[in-house]
């Protein structure tokens, strides 16, 4: 019994999805719209299932993608990706754990809907000029042209890609240095020009706008762990977005994510989600392939 070609690539539509949207709950959305479409169509007649369920999916996710971004103008406080707990073998493929991290996502949102369509399908899944053209209803040479203005705005903005053992080892050196509340320790490990982004929605405490420079950052990671002085906190470790990442646990309750990226040993970004609505699927494993 063969397998329904919807099912066998699943795991594709979802990431193509994700990648366009930075949320799983909206992309779930999509695939299940993509689904009640694909059953529609005779698919005896569709020569490329494969093809033709991205087109569905792309098509999908540029009108969620719309809808979304007018409502993230009115989002309360830096707005960061759901996150999305995956395999740890996603590590093991560089590109594809670059491309669903949140500094990837990140650069993403800075791009049109039609330019990050376009960029995920060619330049993280490798599709063919024409089939994006037809997924994105442009001729080809205005695809060609898509791609290349996006692709240099990603190039111009992305970080350099830490090997997952060392975000790993300077996570815990972070971890460490952020409960003696003492900020020395703090200044160590941070890049002069270190940013924090921290996403509470409106519904857990965060910073209302992003943190420059490793002096406010440290200020108030010490502020933040003194107001929550008299709670018992666990930590675990988890994979994320393609990066090690770890689950904050005050009380027993999952309180946030956290992940950094790092360069030659310094943290350049810290990437802290608080907000409990992106908090409730981190139980789900969720498959993401090329």
């Amino acid at each position: 019994m063969s397998t329904d070609p919807f099912t066998e690539h699943r795991g594709l539509l979802f990431t193509v999805a994700y990648e366009m949207l930075g949320s799983a709950a909206d992309a779930e959305d999509v695939l299940q719209d993509s689904w009640l479409r694909w059953d529609a169509v005779d698919q005896d007649q569709v020569r490329d299932p494969r093809a033709y369920l991205v087109r569905i999916v792309t098509r999908q996710s540029l009108n969620r993608l719309r809808t979304l971004q007018r409502q993230r103008e009115t989002y309360v406080g830096p707005w960061l990706p759901e996150p999305l707990v995956t395999a740890p073998d996603v590590l093991e493929d560089i590109e594809l754990a670059d491309s669903v991290s949140f500094a990837m996502l990140l650069v993403l949102e800075t791009l049109t809907p039609l330019e990050r369509a376009v960029f995920v399908l060619r330049d993280v899944f490798g599709f063919e000029y024409d089939e994006i053209a037809t997924a994105t209803d442009r001729s080809p040479a205005a695809v060609r042209q898509l791609a290349s203005r996006a692709r240099n705005h990603v190039q111009a903005r992305r970080p350099r890609v830490t090997p997952a053992e060392d975000v790993r080892e300077v996570t815990e050196r972070f971890l460490a240095a952020s409960v003696t509340g003492e900020i020395q320790p703090l200044l160590d490990l941070l890049a002069p020009d270190v940013v924090l982004l921290s996403d509470g929605g409106g519904k857990k405490q965060a910073a209302l706008r992003p943190l420059h420079g490793a002096e406010k950052v440290a200020r108030w990671l010490i502020g933040v762990m003194r107001k929550e002085a008299g709670k018992e906190f666990d930590f675990a470790w988890t994979t994320a977005n393609g990066r090690p990442a770890m689950l904050l646990y005050a009380n027993g309750e999952l309180d946030s994510i956290g992940t950094v990226h790092a360069v030659d040993g310094k943290i350049t970004e810290v990437y802290l989600v608080r907000n409990p609505d992106k908090l409730a699927g981190l139980e789900l494993l969720r498959e993401v392939r090329r």
